[in-house]
């Protein structure tokens, strides 16, 4: 989210991936430029940095120059259920560590979002049916881009078991119900933003409270520009089958400390 959540993707991921010894890396970044859409600038940044995949979002083109710069990076993923006129693609077949594939796709839902997409539904079961997990990728990792978590938590149990993880995106704040579902796809409602946290869902907290307050704009929002924090979702997968074996919350960096108390 904004400047603040792009440098810390780019200036700690490196270390991140040596430490956690992560075989590959998905990075949500649709507000990674100036909060509204990414740039091609900004995604070789984060791509640079060690993410292996870009996933986007509703905002998919809000910066004019993803619209060409998608068609000459195929590690950029935009909803699969987009328009079909979109450039780009909403899934792909990656390589991770020792020649394993991994599928990444991502669908928007339709509960709350500002216009009608696509079934996300009958696309995602489409996409799972041509690559099932455990077949020719090891794992398959389901972005689910919407408001509800309602309709994020259904999106898991339509996929559990066809694949490894669903997690939500695009709401900004992580939540507390990580889990394994019955037949083995991991699931997190939403993994939370990598941004500035004393915020509201990473921009500048004056114009969102005015608004808030009195219901009416006086400027533009503006991404929150302190200490980010990385928030995602850490999941271990069989690679023979392509089931979860474990799954973890995973929050870095820059969380606010309690009124009145020292840091850590």
């Amino acid at each position: 989210m904004g400047r603040a959540g792009r440098a810390a993707i780019t200036e700690r991921l490196p270390a991140l991936r040596d430490r956690l010894k992560l075989d590959f890396v998905v990075v949500n970044g649709e507000n990674a430029t100036r909060g509204m859409g990414l740039s091609g600038d900004h995604a070789k940044l984060i791509l640079e940095a060690g993410a292996d995949v870009i996933t986007l979002g509703d905002h998919a083109f809000d910066q004019k120059d993803m619209l060409s710069f998608i068609e000459q990076e195929p590690r950029i993923i935009r909803p699969l259920n987009f328009s079909k006129s979109a450039p780009g693609r909403g899934i792909g077949v990656f390589e991770a560590t020792r020649g394993r594939k991994v599928v990444v796709t991502q669908v928007l839902g339709q509960v709350f979002m500002k216009r009608p997409f696509d079934d996300p539904f009958h696309n995602i079961d489409q996409a799972l049916a041509r690559h099932p997990r455990g077949g020719q990728a090891a794992a398959c990792i389901v972005d689910i881009h919407c408001e509800a978590t309602s309709e994020k938590m259904a999106m898991g149990h339509f996929c559990d078991g066809r694949a490894s993880m669903v997690v939500g995106s695009h709401t900004h704040v992580p939540t507390a119900d990580a889990m394994i579902l019955s037949k083995g796809t991991a699931f997190q409602s939403d993994a939370g933003m990598c941004g500035d946290y004393n915020s509201v869902i990473g921009m500048d907290k004056a114009e969102p409270l005015r608004r808030f307050v009195t219901g009416m704009p006086k400027g533009r929002f503006e991404p929150a520009t302190r200490d980010a924090t990385l928030c995602g979702l850490l999941v271990e997968t069989d690679d023979m089958t392509g089931a979860a074996k474990t799954v973890e919350m995973f929050r870095d960096g820059g969380v606010l400390q309690p009124s009145g108390l020292p840091d850590a």
